[in-house]
């Protein structure tokens, strides 16, 4: 009996897979409005019903794969050594690994235009950057011996490098910068270690 069920939960877990592999493949390659429920099922050759089984919306489907992601980037902050500050711990593993996470800054870009244009993307967006940070807070909480539901600084220190994660996207894909996305994170992190330094005022 326990072999079935852990069969049926892989079959489960292909299948949403699938489903949002699906679903950001067709905004990708012929943009939002072509991802529909009906289409995105008829992509894997299953229901638009059992689409609405694993997902409520297509917005929720685009975006599962860079859920699922990013809790990567938790399992690797999680292996780091215990007696490793937190900080370098967040240094050493968000850089590369956001890379990894956020793939091509060309289907990048497509998506950050969809979030920018549609209502529905920008609210999923938003609950996907939140669900990271909540993943962080809890990681941070359990390397620092603090309680994630009643302490202030974990849920700080996970909204900041959530917050870094998302501004040093955001500008990686305009390119103003030229910079590549490892090196604006670590500059991030290491504005937000040093306490966010704006310089001293000019002279008057």
């Amino acid at each position: 009996m326990t072999s079935e069920m852990s069969l049926r939960e892989r079959k489960k877990h292909a299948t949403r897979a699938a489903l949002s592999h699906a679903a950001w493949s067709l905004m990708i390659e012929k943009g939002l409005d072509a991802a529909t429920p009906e289409t995105i099922a008829e992509a894997v050759d299953v229901s638009s019903r059992t689409f609405r089984n694993y997902f409520s919306s297509r917005e929720e489907a685009i975006l599962d794969g860079l859920v699922r992601r990013a809790a990567s980037l938790v399992d690797a902050i999680r292996a780091r050594p215990a007696d490793e500050p937190v900080w370098d711990s967040l240094t050493r593993i968000l850089p590369d690994v956001l890379a990894g996470v956020i793939g091509d800054r060309d289907d990048a870009a497509v998506l950050m235009r969809a979030v920018r244009d549609n209502p529905a993307m920008q609210a999923q967006h938003l609950v996907t950057y939140q669900r990271t940070g909540q993943l962080l807070a809890e990681v941070i909480a359990e390397r620092t011996g603090t309680d994630v539901e009643r302490d202030l600084a974990p849920r700080l220190l996970a909204a900041a490098a959530s917050l870094a994660l998302r501004t040093s996207v955001e500008l990686w894909v305009e390119g103003a910068t030229g910079a590549a996305l490892p090196d604006l994170v670590r500059e991030s992190l290491a504005q937000l270690r040093a306490g966010l330094p704006l310089g001293t005022a000019p002279a008057a």
